[in-house]
């Protein structure tokens, strides 16, 4: 296992192929300020460069939150022209979640509103807890998610489902969270199941993963036809990729695949 810190706020552990990708602001309860904006970008950028990392697993140092959102009280001491500036720092820190290469997984314990929902909704899988109080309340302090809530919640519930929640600001306790879709699995203990999970996801090949990813998120919201050909291209960059030779070899010799990723 090696630890990597990315400023004061960020925490990478990697072991085996899974990485852990831990918010390390617990006296604050992970809100993001734009030092840790910054932080999430920079281990974001380091994840995406290593090809040894087949699953990311999102997680928290605080024992009550996963990430309480922005960091409101940094964000009222800005001027208009230091919110304008800070923008693309923030932006970049959901962008830099969203677009890590690998399978990611969410692993949300106490509460995930606003923008740490939408940490854990940039992820491909949310793993929650009973723990677990997830929502999108920016329209009660007159903002709007900004991190890609208005855009991942639809996807991911429905139009009208994402309309309900954003627009009521509610929050969501586990057990309606999982009913509705807004996270996948609640577990008795959301690290433990999100790190086992990504257990399970890296034993396959990392260039298979990647590219499933890929497929599947360009994929999304274009009609059947123009899906289909984002999948032939996809299939067609690991046809005759290392992964997929090896892939074939170990089935037919009853073994377990060695994978060169590449």
């Amino acid at each position: 296992m090696t630890e990597q810190r990315f400023g004061e706020f960020v925490l990478v552990r990697r072991g085996g192929h899974v990485a852990e990708f831990v918010l390390d602001r617990p006296k604050a309860m992970n809100a993001v300020s734009s030092a840790m904006a910054r932080s999430i970008g920079e281990a974001c950028a380091a994840l995406a460069a290593d090809p040894a990392v087949r699953v990311t697993v999102l997680t928290s140092s605080n024992d009550r939150a996963f990430c309480v959102g922005a960091d409101l009280k940094e964000r009222n001491s800005f001027t208009d022209a230091e919110l304008v500036r800070q923008r693309p720092t923030a932006r970049a820190a959901y962008t830099g979640v969203l677009e890590l290469p690998m399978p990611t997984v969410a692993a949300v314990h106490g509460f995930a509103l606003g923008g740490g929902y939408e940490l854990a909704l940039a992820c491909d899988l949310i793993v929650a807890d009973a723990t677990t109080v997830v929502g999108l309340p920016e329209v009660s302090v007159g903002v709007i998610p900004g991190g890609g809530g208005t855009q991942l919640l639809p996807r991911r519930v429905g139009a009208a489902r994402a309309a309900e929640l954003v627009f009521t600001a509610r929050r969501v306790e586990a057990a309606e969270a999982r009913e509705l879709g807004l996270v996948d699995v609640v577990a008795e203990e959301a690290r433990t199941a999100a790190l086992e999970l990504a257990g399970r996801i890296a034993v396959n090949s990392p260039v298979g993963l990647r590219a499933a990813k890929k497929a599947m998120r360009l994929g999304q919201g274009l009609d059947l036809r123009a899906g289909l050909e984002v999948e032939d291209a996809a299939w067609r960059s690991v046809a005759f990729s290392g992964d997929r030779a090896e892939g074939v070899a170990a089935f037919n010799e009853k073994r377990k695949p060695e994978w060169p990723g590449e």
